[in-house]
């Protein structure tokens, strides 16, 4: 035993020298030569000591430099330097110390500052295998002398602001630059400017047998993917998101077997995702967001998929979500937002233990919200603009301790707010806008919420009044509960509780909001508001501590009982981007502040009593409504010359008088312009034809400009969807180039003075919804037999009060096929006729806005908005392009009576042709339109019976066929029709029985009146049963002829003769009579009237009986 602890004491202490000593020969003792270098290269460097960890530590008592912090050796050689992250700015050039270490393996300058190209020799190091330059600030192009480097395993010259590009790989381009580099294994390039093809950049890349990592993105890369690519069996990682690829995904991906990471976002790719690569049972991150034209949907997913992160958002993967999704049992990130998913949200997807990040808003789902409870991980849920419904059960979120943000925002949720959502310790955002909930919300316990900084529960069906406790969340950032059915009085001091409240939303309920405050002195502890709504709230004025509120972006304080002048003040706050203060009573500007700078772009002052000139107008607006007022000036006539950034103008309903000016030709991003009802004069701008480009709406109507119509839009060129100049004083005809405005939807030129044959050549628009043509001189047929297009979508034509003659053709009335639209089609419709002013109308995305605004208003409202939340930008952003929805308002007769529709219903289907010289019978076909609301032939001289279909047309509500020469029978059909609430047959020559049923008996005595052969009720006129035919005396001797009768006519025609023949024969008695017998006709018959109608250039007066 003695001997065995004599062993022990002996070979422990020699066991340690004998590792020290082998320690020693492993990384060995720094060579001084390398020590002196090392020292050479801290001197050279310029460095942020305070920030340095590394470099601070180096120092020339210290004789082992490999010792020192980021150096490594082997046998006393520097084999790795690590000095990233030590705010270096410069010092590195090609004669450093650094390049003299030869047996440098692995050089790490990441995340520094230097601001400088990299140095050439670099080349020097040729025993370097690990090179990382990433994040460095090294600019201008990559020297060719990196090629040199022939051991280089890993290489990396990312950068994370990739949007820079700093660095340039064209000479040498990157074939040049891995053509020796045959043992990489890794290349990172991101943020690195290539510019190269498809073939350009793959084919190089190709020969890297051993290649297991490609990071390439944000590289000006083009497409398509080079085929030669599919070489690179060791492939396990491909990074390359954000390049312009314009191409397929190959298919030749789902070959990689070692695959698990494919990153393509951003790449503008097309086609069909292959399926089979979401087999790869390596893979673990997809992400092929943001390639809008990039179709595919979701497979049944193997058992024991290895996927964890899943990114498909703002693609356009559709169908129904499988069942199998339940199989990715180590899924952490689903991301499916902004695609056309559709069908319920499994239930087996409440299996995901490992979920963290779910995201399915803006999809097309339905059906219940499945529980997630079991999702312990869970941090953010996101469902928002989709069609869910059901209750939300409070056992769906138990458990859910993690949550921090949770939108279920913009669908169909009923029932109460859950009450576990209420107590989860770490949520942050809760966002349930635009649902139907109900209830009461209750008071809140003290310790409930203790962290919620966004409260959003606008737009729903919540009641009683607002919880006091509420305000007790000190954390609160976001306070939105507009538009519900909340009741009571606020006193808005009580805001100086909430010192980090940023947005404060209390619109449209039944609330009263007390805006005077017994201490003044109190106004300067209220929190700094971005964005105030309190539109509806029974202000009586202007809340005064809003002049203080230098960083108030938004402010909506529309529909209340403001009176008096809009405060000066008002327009230098110099943050504020949106102003409402619509429907109140406000009567004019304070002063003039014409000059004034200000960052407004939205501002509504529509429906006050706002007069004299418009003194203020902000230079960068895109949104200004003045309408509804009584302005008549602007203190700058050429105001088109002060908005280069204005999208939508309204003006409409002032008393602005004398010409358009032509400097609103100068606003060339004007998409919509309303100037109507108001007192304009003069020409119609000619200038407007070039606006057509980027002009959507433009609305002249109701006020007296004359002239002609301008006829030069040029092919190509117009963009309107909506021209109205209904009821001024124009002339002349419809202008041909109208048919370049392909994507016309509304035409309206009635109550004007217009001249024309009916337009056929309109018909080539295919858009063409609505077509008003009423109270003009149009004349001739309305037929068009050369025409070659359709009116396919038009569902309401007012051609009443022209001189229009001749049939109603066959062949027209079988073009409006939208007329014709059966009850299927009709219940999808529903809803009211808007257009919008934006090709691709999204209520949720601002991204899509900056691209069409001015260069110096986007990059504004960029940093202005740096710090608002998505949700409240988006729902802001959402206000915006509502209020850009452009709804038509037309004056039509209806039911008898003339009435102005605000709101088209998209299903509103209307033909009125009445007061025209229209003959012939009523076509059959008119009765297929099954579609039709109202239908107004009334004051023609059409002829023949009113067809027995009529009963087809189930949805008629108003029918007038009054005043023509209609005869027969009045078909028993029309009682069948349930919706018809008023019709008009007076004053035609039908005979016979009033059928018999509930809707015609409820008709008055006038809608019959005229017809002296109808019958029963509701006239007092009796029916008399029909009487037996009696024998005549003619009838026992057919061939018994009265010769005493023919020699009276003989004579009688004889003498007409001699007396006619003349007048046929000789020009001057022929227009003497013509003349006189004219005008007698005209002193006696009080329904006869003179019109002038045009013949072959010529101009005639002649006799037509006035209806």
């Amino acid at each position: 035993m003695r001997a065995h602890i004599v062993f022990l004491l002996f070979f422990i202490p020699f066991s340690l020298i004998i590792s020290s000593s082998n320690k020693f020969l492993v990384n060995g003792y720094c060579h001084g030569h390398e020590h002196s270098l090392l020292l050479q290269l801290k001197n050279s460097l310029i460095f942020n000591p305070t920030k340095s960890s590394k470099l601070v530590h180096w120092n020339q008592s210290d004789d082992d430099c490999c010792q020192w912090h980021g150096v490594t050796c082997k046998q006393g050689h520097v084999t790795v330097l690590d000095l990233s992250q030590e705010s270096i700015s410069g010092g590195l050039n090609d004669s450093s110390a650094l390049f003299s270490l030869q047996y440098l393996q692995s050089l790490n300058l990441a995340f520094n500052h230097f601001r400088s190209v990299i140095p050439q020799d670099l080349h020097r190091l040729h025993n370097l295998r690990y090179l990382n330059l990433s994040n460095a600030g090294f600019k201008g192009q990559v020297p060719e002398e990196i090629s040199h480097l022939k051991r280089l395993v890993i290489l990396d010259f990312s950068s994370k602001f990739i949007s820079l590009q700093n660095l340039k790989l064209e000479k040498p381009n990157i074939g040049m630059l891995v053509q020796n580099l045959t043992d990489i294994t890794e290349l990172y390039l991101d943020g690195v400017a290539i510019s190269a093809r498809g073939e350009e950049w793959g084919h190089p890349l190709s020969l890297l047998k051993g290649l297991r990592v490609l990071s390439m993105s944000s590289c000006n890369l083009s497409g398509p993917i080079d085929s030669s690519l599919a070489k690179l069996q060791s492939l396990s990682i491909v990074k390359l998101s954000q390049n312009k690829l314009f191409t397929t995904v190959p298919d030749w991906f789902r070959n990689f077997s070692n695959l698990t990471i494919l990153q393509l976002s951003s790449c503008t790719l097309k086609g069909f995702f292959p399926k089979d690569i979401f087999q790869i049972h390596t893979l673990k991150v997809l992400d092929m967001s943001n390639n809008q034209n990039l179709y595919g949907s979701l497979p049944d997913f193997p058992p024991f998929a290895y996927l964890h992160y899943l990114n498909l958002n703002n693609t356009n993967f559709l169908g129904p979500l499988p069942n199998t999704i339940s199989n990715l049992k180590q899924i952490s990130t689903i991301d499916l937002s902004y695609c056309k998913f559709n069908g319920t949200i499994p239930n087996s997807m409440s299996e995901l233990t490992q979920l963290v990040y779910l995201d399915m808003s803006s999809n097309n789902l339905t059906g219940p919200l499945p529980s997630f409870n079991m999702s312990k991980n869970l941090t953010y849920l996101s469902l928002f603009l989709n069609h869910l419904s059901g209750d939300l059960p409070s056992s769906h979120f138990e458990g859910l301790k993690n949550l921090v943000i949770v939108d279920l925002g913009f669908n169909y949720f009923t029932g109460n707010i859950p009450s576990s959502l209420l107590k989860l310790p770490y949520l942050r955002e809760l966002m349930l806008p635009f649902n139907q909930l109900s209830g009461v919300l209750s008071e809140f316990d003290n310790a409930s919420l203790p962290v919620l900084e966004m409260l959003d529960l606008g737009s729903n069906n919540l009641q009683g009044h607002v919880p006091f406790s509420l305000f007790n969340l000190r954390t609160l950032r976001v306070f939105q509960l507009s538009s519900n059915k909340f009741n009571g009085t606020i006193q808005l001091n009580v805001l100086q509780r909430l010192r980090n409240l940023n947005v404060l939303g209390l619109s449209h309920n039944n609330l009263s909001i007390d805006v005077n405050f017994r201490d003044n002195h109190d106004l300067s502890p209220f929190p700094e508001i971005k964005d105030l709504m309190l539109a509806s709230c029974k202000l009586k004025g202007i809340p005064s501590f809003l002049r203080n509120q230098s960083k108030l972006l938004f402010l909506d304080l529309s529909s209340n009982g403001i009176e008096g002048p809009i405060p000066n003040w008002i327009w230098k706050l110099e943050s504020l981007l949106s102003l409402n203060l619509s429907k109140n009573s406000l009567t004019n500007f304070e002063e003039s502040i014409w000059n004034l700078s200000s960052n407004l772009y939205l501002v509504d002052l529509s429906f006050n009593k706002l007069q004299g000139p418009i003194s203020f107008i902000p230079k960068y607006a895109f949104y200004l409504d003045y309408s509804s007022n009584k302005l008549s000036s602007i203190i700058h006539p050429d105001i088109g010359n002060y908005l280069p950034a204005i999208n939508i103008l309204f003006l409409s309903n002032n008393s602005f008088k004398g010409e358009i000016d032509e400097s609103l030709c100068n606003a060339s991003s004007l998409r919509l312009l309303d100037l109507s009802y108001n007192n304009f004069d003069g020409k119609i701008p000619k200038c407007f034809a070039t606006l057509s480009s980027k002009l959507r709406m433009l609305n002249f109507g109701g006020n007296k400009l004359h002239g002609h119509i301008p006829d030069t839009i040029s092919p190509n060129s117009c963009a309107l969807r909506y021209l109205n100049l209904n009821d001024n004083l124009l002339d002349g005809s419809i202008p041909k180039s109208l048919v370049n405005c392909n994507k016309l939807q509304v035409l309206n030129l009635g109550n004007n003075f217009l001249s024309d044959r009916f337009p056929c050549f309109l018909s080539n628009i295919s858009n063409l919804r609505i077509m008003i043509l009423r109270s003009n001189k149009m004349h001739g047929s309305i037929g068009c037999p050369n025409s070659t297009g359709d009116w396919e979508m038009l569902h309401i034509v007012d051609l009443a009060s022209n001189n229009f003659n001749g049939t109603i053709p066959v062949a027209l009335l079988n073009s409006w096929k939208a007329m014709m639209r059966d009850e299927g089609v009709l219940r999808k419709e529903l809803g009211h006729l808007f257009f919008d002013i934006d090709d691709n109308f999204h209520p949720m995305s601002f991204k899509a806005l900056l691209p069409d605004l001015d260069k110096h208003v986007s990059m504004n409202l960029i940093k202005l908005l740096a710090n608002m939340s998505r949700s409240i930008i988006d729902q802001e952003y959402a206000k915006f392009k509502i209020l850009a929805r452009y709804q038509d308002t037309i004056i039509i007769v209806n039911k008898g009576q003339q009435m102005n529709v605000v709101k088209i219903q998209s299903t509103f289907t209307y033909v009125d042709m009445s007061s025209n010289y229209l003959g012939g019978p009523i076509p059959d076909v008119l009765m297929r339109f099954k579609a039709l609301n109202a239908l107004n032939l009334s004051h023609n001289a059409l002829t023949g019976h009113i067809p027995s279909s009529v009963e087809n047309l189930k949805h008629l509500e108003s029918m007038d066929l009054s005043n023509n020469s209609l005869n027969g029978e009045i078909p028993q059909g029309l009682s069948s029709l349930s919706f018809l609430a008023y019709m008009n047959l007076s004053f035609n020559h039908l005979v016979g029985r009033i059928p018999l049923g509930t809707q015609i008996q409820t008709f008055d005595v006038d809608s019959f009146a005229g017809n002296e052969g109808l019958c029963g009720p509701p006239l007092t006129k009796i029916c008399e049963p029909p009487q037996p035919a009696s024998e005549t005396p003619h009838s026992q001797n057919e061939s018994f002829v009265e010769w005493s009768f023919i020699s009276i006519e003989l004579g009688f025609f004889f003498g007409f003769g001699v007396f006619i023949l003349p007048v046929f024969c000789w020009k001057k008695l022929r227009l003497w009579y013509s003349k006189h017998v004219d005008e007698m006709l005209y002193r006696f018959i009080p329904r006869l009237d003179f019109v002038y109608e045009q013949h072959e250039g010529k101009r005639y007066k002649t006799l037509k009986w006035m209806y």
